[in-house]
């Protein structure tokens, strides 16, 4: 095959040739290739990464070029990498079979075994995207079957090398897949919606690649994994906040439970009164970053603080967090623009339609009535606008970003398509380009503002939901887990109906919330789970916050609930617990998990221990009365150890944790290791 670039570990002289991308232009498909050459000197990202970019004429008579575009960082074997098509002339982008014709790259694995790593699964059992990973076996190859990924790993004598690309979506609704053939050569190719047709390329506009990665490391997938895990965490992202172990806590529970259990509205708690208090409270258990969700302004699109709820626009909110050192964090519907703001007059063009409806509005949690607005339009820039002032007028430096389904805009006049496509491919391509449309957002926001973090909601199926979205911000991971629905069960009995109830199944306080919560922490092996933030409950009695303190600090490091009703030994619990962890946080994030047992059983053991410095902690959970013991994988440090009650600790003559831990019932035990 022809050969775009070849990746090379240096210790073997092991070669792995990647062969360029091919598209159709005008009705004809083009291999992208040709003679490149380096264009200036490499540009200096941040520390350790830098940007390197090669161009080759393709077709000297139109003046088409491909740019290949890499991202290198010195202490990863992970490089990234995208394609930039230019022309002098104007050509455009084809589908003469009706469907993407787009290749963007070739491989073999001629001599590996394949393992296809899915990250988009959504497990309707705990209601979140839970990670997959499956053999590819050769049936698949040999019937030319198609995987979704987006990560492929293959492991050989050699080695093991990983190729992945950076978008996302559910399985199995492919924008992207590997596809195979009976040679075991894989194919890298679009689905639907990488480009619609007559895209144009030309002067004035050119087609941007999403970005893809390679990568090899001597020894096996594991290995692979630690690196990969290592890319995720320090080099991927260069809005390195998103990376930072804060604990978080967001209202959003208590404005639940007041509205089921107390018969009030969503934003009656949402004041500046409630928010003072539980500040007080959320300094006192060891919050950094305190987030109020929705209600804390007075329409969508404009983004402007309530001032009937927050008679000083947030100033009391921001100094009383100044002065614990805490961050403040806003929600925010991205895709909302109410009827009469600004933003929306400004941006009627802006609306999300379908099928050539007329756009309709609608209420936004009880403020209100909304537009969708269409973040693949001259909407996107606007919004990243809006958070910028925020972030210099307000002092807000985190944005939870709730309600962005993957589907939903097929307008003509935006930028995913034209009246001459039809009215399937305009959707495919917002579907497409709404993900890094939403990147685009975060990434101007973090350029302008380096302190922001942006945590994307993904709590529903339907999201964009991969490593796409990872290189810019991070994912708000579970809600309150299943609804009654997913079960088949009655609410209450059979008069009651779904609206009349929360809906929600999992929102009391003990060990089952707990088990839903942390079922995703598998993802860890390959993404640290601090970019999976998930909430657990801080409610008495003692033995369900034990549950909880044990599994947020695991790194989903989230809160919420009614603090104020938490007792002061409850809060100090917290306090003390969470005051000792961020001793070792940066330790457990560094470390990858390792899970011994199972969600739910007796007894289900997590370890997070740096090996490099024996820091880190282990959390064990029990759901019946017994008594465990659980030796470290990982020599532990030899300074403080700190142990919740029931927890007795030792080391042997290999500096390994012998941990002898008693239950009266379901609870759990926390040991760390400073």
């Amino acid at each position: 095959m022809d050969v775009l670039f070849t990746y090379t570990i240096t210790a073997t002289g092991r070669v792995v040739s990647f062969a360029p991308p091919r598209i159709e232009l005008d009705g004809r498909e083009v291999c992208l290739t040709g003679q490149f050459a380096l264009c200036g000197p490499p540009v200096e990202l941040r520390a350790g990464v830098r940007e390197y970019r090669f161009a080759a004429p393709v077709e000297r008579q139109t003046g088409l070029t491909l740019t290949l575009a890499f991202i290198i960082a010195e202490a990863s074997p992970i490089v990234r990498f995208r394609y930039i098509l230019e022309s002098v002339q104007a050509r455009t982008l084809t589908k003469t079979s009706g469907v993407d014709s787009l290749v963007y790259t070739s491989f073999s694995v001629e001599d590996s075994s394949a393992t296809e790593i899915r990250f988009a699964e959504f497990s309707h059992v705990v209601h979140s995207f839970t990670l997959s990973e499956a053999p590819v076996e050769q049936k698949q190859f040999d019937n030319n079957e198609a995987v979704m990924g987006p990560m492929l790993v293959s492991e050989a004598d050699w080695g093991t090398m990983l190729v992945a690309y950076e978008h996302g979506s559910q399985v199995p609704d492919a924008f992207i897949d590997f596809k195979l053939s009976p040679d075991r050569k894989v194919t890298l190719k679009a689905n639907k919606g990488n480009y619609y047709d007559g895209q144009p390329v030309g002067p004035g506009a050119s087609y941007c690649s999403i970005w893809l990665e390679a990568g090899a490391v001597l020894g096996g997938q594991d290995d692979m994994a630690d690196a990969y895990r290592d890319f995720v965490l320090r080099w991927m992202c260069p809005n390195t906040e998103s990376r930072k172990p804060y604990i978080f806590y967001n209202t959003w529970a208590y404005q639940e439970r007041n509205r089921w259990y107390n018969g009030q509205k969503f934003l009656t708690s949402m004041h500046q009164e409630r928010m003072l208090a539980e500040i007080d409270a959320a300094h006192e258990m060891g919050v950094d970053v305190f987030v109020l969700d929705t209600g804390w302004y007075e329409k969508t699109g404009d983004w402007r603080v309530n001032l009937e709820r927050f008679p000083d626009g947030l100033a009391s909110v921001k100094a009383k967090l100044d002065e614990y050192g805490m961050k403040l964090g806003l929600w925010f519907d991205p895709l909302a623009a109410a009827d009469t703001s600004s933003m929306c007059l400004n941006h009627l063009d802006c609306r999300i339609t379908r099928n050539g409806d007329e756009p309709t509005a609608h209420e936004i949690w009880e403020t209100q009535a909304s537009y969708r607005m269409c973040l693949v339009s001259r909407y996107a820039d606007a919004f990243a606008d809006e958070l910028i002032r925020l972030v210099r007028e307000v002092g807000v430096t985190y944005f939870k970003w709730d309600g962005i389904h993957q589907y939903g805009c097929s307008d003509p006049g935006h930028n995913h398509g034209t009246a001459a496509a039809t009215e399937k491919e305009r959707l495919d391509s917002y579907a497409f380009q709404m993900g890094p449309a939403m990147s685009a957002v975060v990434d101007r926001l973090c350029a302008a503002c380096p302190e922001a973090i942006v945590d994307f909601d993904v709590t529903e199926g339907g999201r964009y939901v991969g490593l796409g979205f990872l290189a810019s911000g991070k994912y708000f991971l579970v809600n309150n887990g299943p609804y009654f629905q997913n079960y088949d069960m009655r609410s209450l009995d059979r008069k009651t109906s779904l609206d009349q109830v929360w809906s929600n199944i999992f929102v009391h306080p003990g060990p089952a919330r707990a088990w839903i919560c942390r079922t995703p922490l598998t993802f860890d092996k390959w993404i640290p789970s601090v970019l999976f933030l998930t909430h657990y409950l801080p409610d008495d009695p003692e033995t369900s916050q034990w549950i909880n303190i044990a599994s947020l600090v695991l790194g989903q490091n989230g809160i919420w609930g009614d603090l104020l009703d938490v007792s002061d030994d409850g809060k100090h619990r917290f306090g003390e617990a969470l005051d000792a962890y961020k001793s070792v946080r940066d330790d457990v994030t560094t470390a990858t998990l390792k899970l011994t047992g199972k969600v739910s059983g007796t007894p289900e053991v997590y370890e997070k221990i740096n090996p490099a410095t024996g820091r880190g902690l282990v959390s064990i959970f029990a759901s019946s009365g017994s008594n465990c013991r659980y030796i470290t994988q990982a020599s532990v440090a030899a300074g403080a150890i700190w142990a919740s009650p029931g927890a007795h600790v030792r080391q042997d003559d290999a500096g390994r944790a012998i941990i002898d831990a008693s239950f009266d019932g379901a609870g759990a035990k926390l040991i760390m290791f400073r």
